[in-house]
């Protein structure tokens, strides 16, 4: 038996997985919610085993959602957006529907519950064997998310709770503080340079004295400072 949520802010969206669950007598139904505030609530408060989230939600998105979960349980992610199926998959979701979607479609996400349950600890294994980091991100340009290959970053800036971050022309939003980001990003190409400042070493084009630090030039002309705190590991790559 496994515990179900559903979380869509259209009630069709809602009542078409209930009719598509009836022949699912295992998978018991224990709420629904139709915003990420109120799914956040029922998801911590029932602990549900599988859990069918909307992805484009007014306020606040399923990715959102997620990240204010006390356990993290199986997700079948269902949407309307295609664009956003790079970043279901990074999170491990089971699968990802694109409505509008057939029952034999759902049938087959149902199957991959248990597929996926096995595969999971395997991978879980594997990254504590050896740290992944990702090539393409998902981050926020205007009122949109769009994805982000992280060679394209120049530098990250500390933007309160969250980071911008700067490409050759354009500036991205992330949801993530820049502490996140320096853990989530691959250390042989980021390096920390400041309390609110990460730089791609790949686009440092020089490195001038600038005081007892460095000024580090990147190769869109743009300018860092180095803070003395950070100045060592700029030392470091010194030969």
């Amino acid at each position: 038996m496994k515990k179900v949520i559903i979380v869509d802010d259209e009630k069709s969206g809602r009542t078409l997985i209930k009719e598509y669950l009836e022949a699912y007598p295992d998978l018991i139904l224990l709420g629904e919610a139709n915003n990420g505030v109120d799914a956040i609530k029922i998801i911590n408060e029932f602990k549900p085993d599988l859990v069918f989230m909307d992805i484009q939600m007014p306020g606040m998105t399923g990715f959102d959602v997620l990240e204010h979960l006390e356990e993290l349980p199986q997700i079948v992610f269902s949407t309307a957006y295609d664009q956003y199926a790079l970043k279901a998959f990074e999170v491990h979701a089971v699968d990802y529907l694109l409505k509008p979607y057939t029952k034999d479609r759902f049938d087959n996400a149902i199957s991959r519950i248990h597929e996926v349950k096995q595969l999971i600890p395997l991978a879980e294994e594997h990254i504590e064997q050896k740290q992944q980091y990702p090539e393409r991100i998902i981050v926020q340009k205007g009122n949109k998310y769009v994805t982000l290959a992280t060679n394209e970053i120049y530098h990250i800036e500390a933007y309160g709770d969250y980071s911008k971050l700067h490409t050759a022309s354009d500036v991205f939003i992330s949801n993530h503080g820049i502490s996140a980001l320096e853990e989530k990003l691959d250390p042989k190409h980021f390096l920390r340079i400041h309390r609110s400042t990460i730089v791609h070493l790949d686009k440092i084009k020089e490195v001038a004295k600038y005081g007892k630090s460095y000024m580090i030039i990147l190769l869109n002309q743009e300018n860092v400072k180095v803070s003395r705190g950070y100045a060592d590991k700029i030392k470091a790559l010194m030969f």
